[in-house]
């Protein structure tokens, strides 16, 4: 459980830097809703990786190198799910704010990041 609650923690701040991010591209920039949101999910990955591996789950025995592709590899499936439902909301849905669809989305690839992360990658 203590697990849990640490991992809802880095996400929460990963969901910050995402949605921080995005909403600084999509003011800052000319970037669209889509590209600004590649973006933002990719510096997301990367905090929340550190965070997770320095707070949550602890470093594995791998090496970093090793930590960091398999990291990358569910964070990879994760970042799909969370960009497909993200995309989908923007393109069925013109009228919806880009912020409130990342919301929607991170929520949905929530529960196979906490599996992926806890059991292939920083599983000892």
């Amino acid at each position: 459980m203590k697990r849990l609650m640490r991992f809802g923690l880095v996400g929460f701040l990963g969901f910050l830097v995402d949605f921080g991010t995005l909403a600084l591209l999509l003011h800052q920039t000319s970037l669209g809703p889509l590209a600004a949101r590649v973006i933002a999910i990719a510096l997301a990955l990367l905090v929340t990786w550190q965070c997770n591996r320095l707070f949550t789950f602890g470093a594995s025995s791998r090496t970093v190198l090793a930590e960091g592709v398999r990291y990358g590899s569910v964070g990879l499936v994760s970042s799909c799910i969370n960009y497909a439902v993200y995309s989908a909301l923007i393109l069925t849905l013109p009228a919806v704010n880009p912020l409130i669809a990342l919301i929607f989305a991170s929520a949905a690839a929530l529960a196979f990041s906490f599996l992926g992360y806890s059991r292939f990658v920083f599983r000892n």
